[in-house]
């Protein structure tokens, strides 16, 4: 089985994408592998897996994209999660169900996918203000707290936030606050492009360059990074919106610390 195209890391932009249908499963025929991406799924719920996508699948911190699969004969499939196979490299199952289960898909047919744009728009701004964040507690902290580094981040907009390696204090929280205003009244510009170990290198980022291998990727395939021009680089297969303006206004919530780790919470009221 190919790979599918993830057409949203190519232009997020696109919020509707014609494709076609590689295969329908049902839910019960999933690997165990699989069956555990998806917890909530009962027996009317379907995998389908088409040639490309603009659904994001969960990951990199993000949530999926949810929304409507159709055909020009009626049949509409709504998506209620999307996962990366756990079995099959690269491809993307989307799930959901039927509008009408004696209207189903077949390998072959040719749908158009529609993502909840409202829902896209949100994750979008949540991803961007989560690496805004990154940048400004690293440019504010970086040489004042012992071993700091930047770990990993959550853009669920119930629980957004960025853990650091280090402890870093409650005193920063104003400063943090007034960096990341800057950046986002800034207006910084927000583009993607696609990187190879040496491009990395060239700009002084090797503390980035991600594990070829263990991300499945061929010798000759780029890194997808995304650059905030002032701020910073961050490999990501995330989507984005096009400014750090574009955020809003993006509010520190707390610091907590934890074993030598620290988490900056935020939100986007």
């Amino acid at each position: 089985m190919q790979r599918t195209f993830l057409a949203f890391q190519h232009n997020a932009k696109l919020h509707t994408l014609q494709t076609v249908v590689r295969a329908v499963r049902s839910v019960a025929s999933l690997e165990e592998e699989n069956k555990g991406l998806f917890k909530g799924a009962n027996e009317e719920d379907h995998i389908v897996v088409t040639e490309q996508t603009i659904f994001h699948p969960q990951g990199g911190g993000q949530p999926s994209d949810v929304g409507v699969i159709s055909d020009t004969l009626g049949a509409k499939f709504d998506v209620s999660a999307v996962r990366m196979n756990q079995v099959t490299e690269g491809e993307v199952l989307h799930l959901g169900r039927f509008n009408d289960e004696s209207s189903h898909f077949k390998a072959g047919d040719k749908v158009t996918q529609t993502i909840d744009s409202e829902k896209r728009i949100l994750y979008s701004r949540y991803h961007t203000a989560g690496h805004v964040l990154g940048a400004a507690v690293r440019h504010l902290l970086e040489k004042e707290v012992p071993n700091f580094d930047e770990l990993k981040a959550s853009h669920f907009p119930d629980s957004a936030s960025c853990e650091f390696q280090g402890l870093i204090e409650g005193k920063w929280k104003d400063s943090i606050q007034a960096r990341l205003d800057e950046y986002i009244k800034a207006d910084m510009p927000v583009e993607i492009d696609f990187w190879d170990e040496d491009d990395f290198r060239t700009n002084g980022l090797e503390r980035l360059i991600p594990d070829r291998k263990a991300m499945g990727m061929t010798d000759d395939e780029k890194f997808r990074v995304v650059r905030i021009k002032g701020a910073e680089v961050y490999p990501c297969g995330g989507t984005h919106v096009d400014s750090t303006q574009l955020c809003g206004k993006t509010n520190v919530k707390k610091i907590s610390r934890s074993k030598g780790t620290s988490r900056v919470s935020y939100n986007l009221p």
